[in-house]
């Protein structure tokens, strides 16, 4: 029996080796457009602020080492045009078909196209693939430019500012709409603009770029442009097939990850899942949502019978040393999916008074009627991960307010304070629980 999996990165890799881990005969087969596989795009940015000495030390695993070591065939620059479920072939954009049994698709995200005038500048760049990133790196050797421009504020709008201010420019971002990280929470976009104004890196909300001009955009002086708009789901050749979409404009899947074409399954930032605060089918395209759906779907295409419950949504930013944690829903978006709710942010030492430590910031958002946790928020320069964490474990269980504040934290000294921020919170958010 032959796999074909449809893209070579996050989702499609995991589902490959997963398969492979199930059925040692299989034949697998991964289809890549391009011609990087396996290699970390989260660390993009990071190359550019020198943290990454270079690009190839994001490629975690070559086509010759899965070759090698797990019997699965890699073919780059091949790309798929169409899907021929009748036919359970998929075709080539050379005109070659190639048969499958089962197939997954894990052709995750593209960037939002620009409908910005000016954005075929030679000066405007987006950093999204290996590709991206060769082309801005010659560009910032050989150009040397002085002033950049960063469209949209989100996760590596954020980091590519920093980055580049990191590295001496001077960084404006312009960002259409009224808050950062689409988080719809205030409280969090003014801290993030106090924290960028310190870095001397300008955040200009609510100001969407109607035109890039040759030297400059919104009024700003630039050499360099960074576009940052977005992404949409890939899923052109699925949608032309007959696979069906969600609201969102991904894949919609089952809990096995199979579509509704049989022996088809889809993984990754090309498909939905379930949001399990909400309960709602969701987008949030993420490279640990990706490896996690990607293990199911290969699982099942291997003959297993497992299913992928769902997310919360939980993701973690660097900016200028602020660590920002965030899971389930900010208050606004908990109001706009139904919920009565409430919240309340605290600042508490992470350890006790008499040792060394910092602040941290602990927000918890809940829901009056039924004192549910629906999601929370941790800023500061230590100790954020494990904490949003924490809160990521009790929004996946269902978890009441009441409840999350007798967790069995653990405490001493050098870790943490007796009554630790995330405990706080909770006891401060009781009291709103039971008021009109």
């Amino acid at each position: 029996m032959r796999l074909v999996v449809i893209g070579a990165n996050a989702a499609g890799l995991s589902a490959a080796s997963r398969a492979r881990r199930l059925d040692r005969l299989l034949d697998i087969l991964v289809l890549e457009k391009g011609k990087d596989v396996s290699y970390g795009a989260c660390g993009l940015p990071y190359y550019f602020e020198g943290q990454v000495r270079d690009l190839d030390d994001l490629r975690v695993y070559s086509p010759e080492y899965f070759a090698r070591e797990r019997n699965i065939r890699i073919r780059t620059g091949a790309d798929v045009e169409a899907i021929l479920h009748g036919r359970r072939a998929v075709r080539l954009a050379s005109g070659e078909d190639i048969p499958y049994d089962r197939l997954v698709i894990a052709t995750g995200a593209a960037p939002v196209p620009s409908r910005i005038p000016g954005s075929d500048l030679p000066r405007v760049f987006r950093l999204h693939t290996m590709q991206d990133a060769r082309r801005l790196d010659s560009y910032l050797t050989g150009r040397q430019p002085r002033r950049a421009v960063i469209i949209g504020a989100s996760y590596l709008g954020l980091e590519v500012a920093e980055a580049l201010r990191t590295r001496g420019l001077e960084v404006t971002i312009f960002e259409a709409s009224n808050d950062v990280l689409r988080r719809q929470d205030p409280e969090l976009t003014g801290v993030l603009r106090e924290r960028l104004q310190a870095f001397r890196i300008e955040l200009r909300t609510a100001y969407p770029v109607s035109v890039i001009e040759p030297d400059r955009v919104g009024g700003v002086v630039c050499d360099l442009v960074i576009q940052s708009v977005g992404l949409r789901p890939n899923v052109a050749a699925a949608a032309e097939a007959g696979i069906e979409l969600g609201r969102s404009g991904a894949i919609r899947v089952r809990e096995d990850l199979e579509t509704n074409l049989p022996g088809v399954y889809a993984a990754g930032d090309c498909a939905e899942t379930t949001h399990l605060v909400t309960g709602k089918p969701v987008w949030i395209p993420l490279g640990t949502t990706a490896n996690k759906m990607g293990r199911v779907a290969g699982a099942n295409a291997a003959g297993a019978r497992e299913r992928f419950p769902g997310i919360v949504g939980t993701s973690i930013i660097r900016v200028t040393d602020l660590g920002i944690g965030m899971t389930g829903l900010s208050t606004t978006q908990a109001r706009r999916e139904g919920f009565d709710a409430v919240s309340r942010t605290v600042e508490a030492k992470a350890r006790p008074r008499y040792f060394p430590g910092r602040s941290v910031k602990v927000q918890l958002v809940a829901d009056r009627s039924s004192g549910r946790l629906l999601g929370g928020m941790v800023l500061g320069e230590e100790e954020v991960a494990g904490r949003i964490n924490v809160i990521a474990a009790a929004l996946s269980k269902g978890m009441r307010v009441d409840e999350f504040q007798h967790l069995d934290v653990a405490y001493a000294p050098p870790f943490s304070a007796v009554w630790d921020p995330l405990l706080i919170a909770a006891q401060q958010v009781l009291p709103l629980l039971h008021s009109k």
